[in-house]
């Protein structure tokens, strides 16, 4: 028999559906990595093993040319529309860390970075080695010198983990605020409630400019510029980048903001209302958590992965089949493979793709009875070594368990980008993965 998404199927249903995004996965052939993807290369037995039990494809995951950041395809995956559907970026890390905006708010995303005195950018994450504590000191400091109080508005920069965090402007007078104004932050273009990548040729601090005429839009951006230029000499005055100087390492001495949001005044609908079922995420940092809260999904936060990584994908495991048992929809993400990415280190990719195969993926399939539980396995997007950033490059997609029959020639197949884009789900676009992983038994469940 065949599902209505034209899926070879037994007559097995789904008591859970359960969507494992990594974040950052697809990759394109390295030389580190024998010319062959990160992701290829790696050892996955376990991931081999599911992908023998189901049906392999691939997913442009928001559109082609668009180089989605990670909240615009979670929100593609979970079948939204991330330009129309998402508060924002600032507003998902806001949420994720508990922020309490108001009505009239605004929140950006914010990097602390390095820059030279012309404002070129040397480092936009302070050479990845900024601590969370250090970053806490920093926010603090700008915070305390309360740069805008002359405008009638109150700045707080909340630090979240190692360089990230959220810059969240609260008017004390004049009306509210906009968040229809442009990024400072000249790798990321933001584009209604979503933020894309972009490769800037000479990457230098933009001046912030109104996305509309509003008084609102011209007074955000005006502030957002003045708090900007503010930051700069009381972040290089810091004892925090005196240390870090001394020490020979890159300081953090501006401010990369991007993606403004605000509480919308109609909340988009969440997942139940959406599809008819309850669901759970277990995530590890605060955008993630932020999506969550926003589509009321139930709320397993386990923060950054700590020293021992495999500990941490093991513990994963165990709270993933935990919430399966509780909840007809579970969503995963994994952040291993993003950072290295970034960096350009195809072999760290290679080894943190095979630590969550070992860790995450054997103990969470070990045991587990494939006839009652459906699995996908996806990327939010690419981050290839070779562009240290992210792409618009389709993404492997794996769906296994009740309901998929196994396809032709899966017994020999290996996980990874070249057996996905040959593989019988074909080319598909991020908002059908819920379609295709929803098993058609779930009570009001739709196509996105």
């Amino acid at each position: 028999m065949a599902t209505n998404n034209g899926l070879p199927a037994s007559s097995a249903a789904a008591t859970a559906a359960i969507l494992v995004v990594l974040d950052g996965l697809g990759d394109r052939p390295n030389p580190a990595t024998g010319g062959r993807s990160p992701v290829e290369a790696a050892a996955t037995p376990h991931l081999d093993a599911l992908a023998a039990r189901g049906a392999l494809g691939d997913v442009v995951v928001v559109a082609p040319g668009v180089a989605p950041e990670s909240d615009a395809g979670v929100f593609a995956l979970l079948g939204y529309d991330p330009v129309k559907d998402s508060p924002g970026r600032g507003v998902l890390e806001a949420l994720g860390v508990e922020i309490p905006l108001a009505r009239g708010d605004v929140a950006f995303r914010l990097n602390f970075a390095t820059v030279d005195g012309d404002g070129t950018i040397l480092d936009s994450r302070v050479g990845r080695s900024l601590g969370t504590s250090e970053a806490q000191d920093l926010a603090r400091g700008v915070t305390a010198a309360d740069l805008l109080a002359d405008l009638g508005i109150r700045a707080e920069v909340r630090a979240t983990v190692g360089h990230r965090g959220v810059l969240w402007l609260h008017p004390l007078t004049g009306g509210p605020l906009s968040p229809n104004v442009s990024n400072a932050d000249p790798f990321y273009e933001k584009v209604g409630g979503m933020g894309q990548a972009r490769r800037p040729e000479r990457p230098t601090v933009l001046p912030v400019e109104p996305l509309d005429a509003t008084p609102e839009a011209r007074r955000t951006a005006e502030a957002v510029n003045v708090f900007l230029a503010r930051a700069g000499p009381v972040l290089a005055g810091h004892r925090v980048n005196a240390r870090r100087a001394m020490a020979g390492k890159r300081i953090g001495n501006a401010l990369l903001v991007r993606n403004a949001g605000s509480l919308p005044e109609t909340p988009v609908r969440t997942f139940r209302e959406k599809y008819g079922v309850a669901g759970a995420a277990l995530t590890e940092m605060p955008v993630e958590r932020g999506i969550a809260r926003v589509l009321g999904l139930a709320d397993e936060y386990v923060g950054p992965m700590g020293a021992d990584r495999d500990a941490g994908y093991r513990d994963r495991a165990r709270r993933t089949r935990e919430l399966a048992e509780k909840h007809a929809f579970v969503y995963v993400h994994l952040k291993g493979p993003d950072e290295p990415g970034h960096d350009g280190d195809a072999v760290r990719k290679q080894e943190a793709v095979e630590a969550i195969d070992r860790s995450y993926f054997g103990p969470f399939l070990e045991g587990l009875d494939l006839s009652r539980v459906r699995v996908a396995v996806t990327a939010d997007h690419a981050t290839p070594c070779v562009l240290k950033g992210h792409s618009d490059d389709p993404v492997p997609l794996l769906l296994a368990g009740a309901g998929v029959m196994p396809q032709p020639g899966s017994a020999s197949v290996k996980f990874g980008e070249s057996a996905a884009a040959g593989g019988a789900l074909g080319h598909r676009r991020g908002k059908e993965v819920l379609s295709l992983l929803l098993p058609p038994a779930s009570p009001g469940a739709t196509t996105p």
